[in-house]
């Protein structure tokens, strides 16, 4: 059974997974390769999708209706095998069912949607959640791509930044250095309140993950003329990557829905704050777009 599936058109072409229906490639006409293409020694990932829990939970765990269950970091669907349930030349959905494996670990039945769908030089990414239990069901979801820094030969790492196209004041959420909640929220500089220069060192202390930001995001050089476009009008957070302490070519742009746990709390799933509530029958939907010149 085919694993690797992929949508093209003369503009860009993009390959999918059927393990955590995760992108492999978003190439450009000209054989620009945007996404970042893994690496065992540095960051094996490329674009894992993060369901039904985002990042880390204190302990591995969480309780719900009294019990404890372990749930891994970003959840299980990064690792799990989805079917894939339609495929044309600019659109691919990839499905995930609830099953008895995930019924362990998280007590809802679902359908976990990830769609990809491309028009001319635009990749949207949409998520789709339905509840198929009798109970409130709460879940995280969010995205975690890398994309390749220098997109150019003759630039570096340090020509780049993030662009967010409007003055702006943005809170970066305090972590605490094993990247749980800390409570120490406090305001971001940005350079002329609308830039993120780029260096290595800016990911030494793990993720930077900031709310109260515009909606829209971009990558570019101060040399070049490639950029990525990410808008997530949807999101509530954004996280910002690469592995600490590296010096990784590339960055991780990550809208969220929801935040970790807090430092030192084992989180009641009913009730902790961010998370999506969806009542049974309902159906969730978030879309994610990604422009690429």
């Amino acid at each position: 059974m085919d694993k690797i599936f992929t949508i093209a058109n003369r503009h860009i072409t993009v390959t999918a997974s059927r393990l955590g229906a995760e992108l492999q490639e978003i190439k450009g006409a000209d054989g620009t390769m945007f996404l970042w293409q893994g690496d065992p020694t540095i960051w094996k990932g490329r674009s894992p999708n993060l369901f039904p829990y985002i990042a880390r939970l204190t302990e591995g765990r969480y309780t719900y209706k009294g019990r404890s269950y372990k749930l891994p970091i970003h959840g299980f669907a990064p690792t799990s095998e989805f079917k894939i349930t339609y495929l044309d030349k600019a659109k691919m959905i990839f499905s995930l069912s609830s099953s008895g494996e995930t019924l362990k670990i998280y007590p809802f039945e679902f359908l976990f949607e990830v769609i990809y769908e491309i028009d001319e030089n635009t990749l949207a990414l949409t998520y789709v959640v339905k509840n198929l239990t009798q109970d409130t069901m709460y879940f995280g979801v969010g995205a975690h791509p890398g994309f390749n820094i220098p997109l150019e030969p003759s630039e570096c790492f340090e020509d780049y930044y993030l662009d967010f196209g409007e003055p702006c004041s943005i809170v970066r959420i305090g972590f605490s250095e094993d990247c749980f909640l800390n409570g120490e929220d406090k305001p971001f500089y940005l350079e002329y309140k609308q830039r993120l220069a780029l260096s290595h060192n800016l990911f030494d202390n793990d993720a930077i993950v900031l709310k109260d930001m515009p909606k829209s995001v971009a990558l570019k050089s101060k040399n070049g003329n490639r950029s990525i476009s990410v808008y997530y009008p949807d999101m509530k957070y954004l996280g910002l990557w690469h592995t600490p302490r590296r010096e990784a070519n590339f960055v991780c742009i990550e809208p969220w829905s929801s935040l970790p746990s807090r430092k030192g709390v084992v989180e009641d799933l009913e009730h902790q704050k961010d998370l999506i509530s969806l009542p049974s029958g309902g159906s969730y939907r978030n879309t994610i777009t990604l422009t690429f010149i």
